[in-house]
């Protein structure tokens, strides 16, 4: 009897664990971030990468290498990479964060403007006006240190 008891009390604690609401909001954030991954993986290859063609005259690098002592080092794969990468984060900033920071200002969701900083007395760090120590250098700073 008292098994039953602790299996339906567990239960029920991965019950109230599987559905409280942080752990549905990152389930449906990974399959929404899958299904993003798709598209912009498609708008990279099916859009920039023939455009990269087009200016450079090539558009896969990967073929690009050079051996020293029958070692050989394939450059041309880090080239592909980093070009993936900064198409990928491109067409993120331009096509998903600049249209929700418009949308948010329009809204009124600005968001918060940095905390007010001041160089620190003793290493001119920037430090938050907030802040009784430096970071840096670990100076400790008084009340009103920055004013």
């Amino acid at each position: 009897m008292k098994a039953k008891e602790e299996s339906e009390g567990m239960l029920k604690e991965f019950q109230a664990f599987a559905f409280r609401a942080n752990v549905v909001d990152l389930a449906i954030a990974v399959a929404l971030g899958a299904a993003f991954t798709a598209v912009v993986t498609a708008f990279v290859a099916g859009l920039l990468t023939p455009l990269i063609a087009a200016i450079f005259g090539k558009a896969n690098f990967s073929g690009l290498n050079f051996t020293i002592n029958h070692s050989e080092f394939q450059y041309g794969l880090v080239i592909n990479a980093v070009i993936t990468l900064l198409m990928v984060a491109a067409a993120l900033f331009f096509f998903v964060v600049k249209p929700m920071m418009a949308i948010r200002r329009r809204n009124g969701q600005a968001t918060t403007p940095p905390p007010p900083m001041a160089a620190c007395p003793s290493c001119f760090t920037e430090v938050d006006l907030r802040a009784r120590r430096c970071p840096a250098c670990t100076e400790k700073l008084a009340a009103g240190w920055g004013q």
